[in-house]
């Protein structure tokens, strides 16, 4: 006989917790051991009683749910957490998500959409509303792109954005060497630090980076 997974429910509107347990009661294979208000009563409840996993809300009083599960997380990382919520914004899908919230839904989703979370988180994996699925790539893949094009950008040297800048107006090692006072050694040393830190591995690349940076015109 399967152990019963072990659930705490947080929300601060009663109709909520209690439509979720009468629920989540029709699976035998399911447990309500508790129930809060507030992110305050989510740490705690969580705490005492160490529950397979959380669902909860994101705004309610006294400690929100983004603050309430980077708490829980830090004190109880085995517990799986699940956002049920309304808020589809991207600041708070991505705040929940970098808090360490295991799965986020939106409360206009289906209950058979709820259960399907419940699997997946319950299961190791992380679970995202379908209504939220494509925000979220979308949000990953500006964030790649702007790392490598801002933070690449400020871990470079004044040297070293020199020599990118003579690299895209044409010159050879040498020719850098000469105009710089340093030698084709160190020149090509921040060739390849160039190249590292950008993410870019060829004088093309280098070169469009530097139209994009304004550190020449095309």
């Amino acid at each position: 006989m399967n152990e019963k997974k072990r659930f705490i429910i947080v929300d601060d509107h009663t109709i909520v917790r209690k439509g979720l347990r009468t629920l989540l009661a029709q699976n035998p294979n399911f447990e309500i051991i508790g129930e809060g208000a507030d992110g305050l009563e989510a740490i705690r409840l969580v705490e005492q009683l160490e529950p397979d996993l959380l669902i909860i809300d994101l705004s309610m009083p006294k400690m929100d749910g983004t603050m309430a599960i980077k708490e829980i997380k830090k004190q109880k990382p085995k517990t799986r957490i699940l956002v049920l919520t309304m808020y589809n914004t991207e600041d708070n899908i991505l705040a929940a998500l970098r808090g360490g919230a295991d799965g986020y839904l939106l409360k206009e989703d289906s209950h058979t959409e709820l259960l399907n979370a419940i699997d997946s988180i319950l299961a190791g994996k992380l679970y995202l509303s379908p209504g939220i699925l494509g925000m979220v790539v979308k949000g990953y893949v500006e964030a790649k792109k702007t790392f490598h094009l801002t933070s690449g950008w400020d871990s470079l040297s004044q040297r070293e954005k020199e020599v990118l800048k003579l690299i895209a107006e044409g010159y050879k090692s040498k020719e850098i060497a000469d105009q710089l006072y340093i030698s084709i050694k160190t020149v090509e040393k921040h060739r390849s630090h160039l190249r590292e830190k950008l993410n870019l591995h060829n004088t093309s690349a280098l070169t469009k980076y530097a139209i994009e940076k304004g550190l020449v015109k095309e």
